[in-house]
């Protein structure tokens, strides 16, 4: 293998011998926070270029504990809820030469290889027990609403996109408690599914719903620190299997 000085090309170019060739991974990890749905990004050493989590798969891994090992090392997570929602295979899914040069890589004589097809994974995390984490080729690893989600490397911004359709696709058959703290309002839970589903739902009618689904316990404690009547908390009964709730229609005028 050819020799280069520099230590992140020589870092890609122990990927390219240890790993899959031309088939990679990318990750969106959805976490809600103050009412607001976010996804975990990291910043390239020395630049203001931002991306999503990704790796390669060892040639002795699945794909699935290849992308359980990629969100692990960036959450500080184990076990993570994770779906395969797409795979990113066109022709030229960007300029990859003008992409390394943008994030400082050197690309004259590198062994890099010409495409790269990627299998599209999101996570859904609480969103306060993640510790984000930055890789090798990353200086910031950190939170960003969806709504100032900047212009990002490779074709990430489609991937997130792709993501959320995905998400709002299948929501209903979503495991919401990974999203939730263990106890939380009916306003929060409220929240999230507008949120997630870009909808105005009636709040009446949201809570029949829920409560009707049976999988919600509420408790004797109250959300303190709230601007009115401080409202019950509640949680997931742990019998349940936290998916299934009912399926939810827009607030009419």
């Amino acid at each position: 293998m050819t020799e280069y000085n520099d230590p992140a090309v020589r870092y890609y170019q122990e990927v390219f011998d240890q790993c899959i060739h031309y088939l990679s991974i990318d990750g969106v990890i959805f976490g809600f926070h103050q009412n607001q749905l976010k996804v975990l990004l990291l910043r390239w050493k020395g630049t203001d270029a931002w991306s999503l989590p990704g790796g390669f798969i060892r040639k002795a891994e699945s794909v699935d504990v290849a992308a359980q090992r990629i969100m692990q090392e960036r959450t500080g997570l184990d076990a993570l809820y994770l779906q395969q929602f797409h795979v990113f295979g066109e022709a030229v899914r960007y300029d990859q030469e003008a992409t390394w040069r943008k994030i400082n890589l050197p690309v004259d004589g590198a062994k890099w290889s010409e495409r790269t097809i990627s299998l599209g994974y999101y996570a859904l995390v609480e969103h306060s027990k993640v510790i984000p984490t930055p890789d090798f080729l990353t200086e910031v690893c950190a939170w960003w609403s969806l709504d100032d989600v900047p212009a990002l490397l490779f074709d990430h911004n489609h991937i997130i996109a792709v993501a959320l359709l995905s998400l709002r696709k299948d929501f209903n058959d979503q495991p919401l408690n990974h999203l939730l703290p263990d106890t939380f309002t009916i306003p929060e839970l409220q929240r999230l599914h507008e949120t997630i589903l870009g909808l105005s739902l009636d709040g009446r009618n949201f809570y029949k719903k829920v409560m009707a689904s049976g999988q919600l316990e509420r408790l004797s404690e109250r959300r303190a620190g709230t601007p009115h009547k401080a409202p019950f908390l509640y949680r997931f009964k742990p019998s349940e299997p936290t998916n299934r709730l009912p399926t939810l229609e827009a607030k009419t005028a």
